[in-house]
């Protein structure tokens, strides 16, 4: 005899329970490509701290959202930039810098993500530790960095974050300007805030 699940039936109720569970904590994946970029290069000189900045990047990857719209994970997250983009208020100091990272036999700054942790943050946003490979003048080490992200309501995720860099861990010599009278420090700041786009 066929049972019929109905609200007086024992075993209505708790199979209920779990397709709401189901419901509530499903996770989706999406694709999220970069659609606006600001990055900002920063560092000191024996005269005064400067920046070079580009607005032209490409970044992707897959984050999963649970049904609250919390990022529960992050696969496959890629980053590149020209680093022709790179431009500062000085062309000579644009043409010390390409020199510097060897632009003519790597034109391209990459950072391939190999893991990632993310932890929950204040007002829906989620902290992503990235462990990846960072590619810059032809020389490759492992890098550690760290992001906000938050999602939007526009199907968009904000990304954003600081980190420093050294330029002797990637074999670079720091540009020096004036015939040699100015230096530049060996350390250098990568500030990022992305808008990524569900593609």
């Amino acid at each position: 005899m066929k049972r019929t699940l109905i609200p007086g039936n024992r075993r209505f109720w708790p199979l209920l329970f779990f397709f709401l569970c189901i419901g509530l904590f499903s996770v989706a994946q999406s694709r999220y490509a970069g659609s606006t970029v600001d990055l900002i290069v920063s560092g000191t000189s024996t005269l005064h701290d400067w920046n070079m900045k580009s607005v032209k990047a490409d970044c992707s990857g897959v984050f999963s959202l649970n049904g609250a719209g919390q990022i529960t994970a992050v696969e496959g997250l890629v980053f590149s930039t020209p680093a022709t983009a790179l431009k500062s208020e000085h062309t000579s100091m644009d043409n010390n810098a390409y020199k510097a990272l060897k632009t003519d036999r790597n034109p391209v700054i990459v950072y391939t993500v190999t893991s990632v942790s993310v932890a929950a943050a204040n007002g829906g946003a989620t902290l992503v530790t990235c462990n990846g490979k960072l590619s810059i003048a032809g020389a490759t080490r492992d890098e550690q960095i760290v992001a906000l992200c938050k999602p939007n309501g526009d199907n968009t995720i904000s990304v954003s974050g600081t980190e420093k860099i050294s330029m002797k861990d990637f074999s670079i010599e720091a540009p020096t300007f004036m015939l040699g009278t100015i230096k530049t420090g060996n350390d250098i700041t990568l500030s990022f805030a992305l808008q990524l786009k569900r593609s």
